[in-house]
């Protein structure tokens, strides 16, 4: 099966569009902790801010990493951390340290 073939802006569209689904997505399931995502996917929502200011930054836009999570999460980070963020467990931690071990994260 081929790819298909699409013009520079219309594939720019299809991944904003998906990119803010993800987003939505994600401020949906506040229950889905970072560390479970780091664990099975090897990044988070702190990644995805990361690499938001990053790109901003490439296009000469200064962000700061308070104001990228901010984008990402939908509120402050650290409104998010009170709200949603709980303490991992010992196994989420393990499987952290053995997952980051092997990516050098």
């Amino acid at each position: 099966m081929s790819t298909p073939s699409f013009d520079p802006a219309t594939r720019e569209a299809l991944e904003a569009a998906a990119f803010r689904r993800l987003l939505e997505h994600l401020r949906e399931r506040t229950d889905v902790q970072n560390i479970d995502l780091m664990n099975l996917a090897g990044f988070c929502r702190n990644c995805l801010s990361r690499w938001y200011r990053e790109a901003a930054e490439a296009r000469g836009i200064a962000l700061s990493d308070a104001e990228a999570r901010e984008i990402i999460y939908g509120m402050p980070y650290e409104e998010w951390r009170a709200k949603y963020q709980k303490e991992a467990s010992p196994e989420q931690k393990a499987a952290f340290e053995k997952a980051r071990a092997g990516t050098g994260h």
